[in-house]
């Protein structure tokens, strides 16, 4: 009998978004299988259901008919309550970082209360800016810098077995050494429920004016890393957002009183 929790097995997304050949999704699905894990999304996929993906699933057919298929990863991922981009280093959306050990530990404890999801990009180029930036966090997996090429399903199984691993309990010193998990709370927002935050506060500052001309993409990464850490809960997302309602509110009275006052 395997010895890992199965509630929080079964809470683990392994998120394949874009996947460009059938192959790395048999293959996906076989790492998964081979250390208790089962739950596999696929976002828009190029070429699935494919009989290759079969046959590289060398017996992880259930994995395969059992897999979710989206056009959305927004949708794929609205009720995590923790979501990890697997990515390289050099990027423009700067998140926290973890190593395979470190983000396993994290989705292991996270999952013992809520879904979480880890992330994996197209196989020549991974996932875009616009998503990471719907990560809690980034993990990247160490390899050769003078060939540090890694296939899709490898790094799938590279993160399965340290998933697997967390789920059992086994903490590495490298694990004791990473930053504070914080103790499990029931009641922390849902991943849709920051991106419905987010897209007001977007919105938000943009009524009020406050990017006076300079492009918003620099300081809305920067309060997404902010709220990100805070780790909000319902409440305190329900709060903000009808501070930004009324800020939203006063802004369209002053536009109205604006247009009087020119039209007078």
């Amino acid at each position: 009998m395997d010895s890992i929790d199965p509630i929080a097995a079964a809470r683990i997304r392994f998120v394949l978004v874009g996947t460009q050949h059938p192959g790395n999704i048999g293959a996906a699905a076989r790492a998964l299988k081979t250390m208790g894990l089962s739950q596999l999304i696929l976002v828009q996929p190029e070429d699935f259901p494919s009989d290759e993906a079969y046959r590289r699933a060398a017996g992880a057919d259930d994995l395969l008919a059992d897999a979710v298929v989206t056009h959305d990863l927004a949708s794929a991922v609205a009720d995590c309550r923790l979501v990890l981009g697997c990515t390289a280093r050099s990027r423009r959306v700067q998140l926290e970082e973890h190593t395979p050990r470190q983000a396993a530990s994290r989705l292991a404890h996270v999952a013992a209360e809520a879904p979480v999801a880890l992330l994996f990009g197209r196989e020549r180029t991974g996932l875009t800016n616009e998503e990471l930036q719907l990560c809690h966090a980034a993990v990247h997996i160490d390899a050769n810098p003078d060939y540090s090429s890694l296939n899709l399903a490898a790094a799938v199984q590279v993160l399965s077995y340290e998933t697997r691993l967390a789920l059992r309990g086994g903490a590495a010193p490298e694990v004791l050494a990473a930053p504070a998990v914080p103790e499990s709370r029931t009641d922390l927002a849902t991943h849709a429920q920051l991106e419905g935050f987010f897209a007001q506060l977007a919105e938000t500052l943009e009524q009020i004016d406050f990017h006076k001309g300079r492009a918003p993409d620099s300081a809305m990464r920067k309060l997404r890393r902010l709220y990100l850490r805070a780790d909000l809960d319902e409440k305190e997302v329900r709060l903000l957002r009808g501070i930004l309602a009324d800020a939203q509110r006063m802004a369209r009275l002053a536009g109205e009183g604006g247009v009087k006052n020119s039209v007078g």
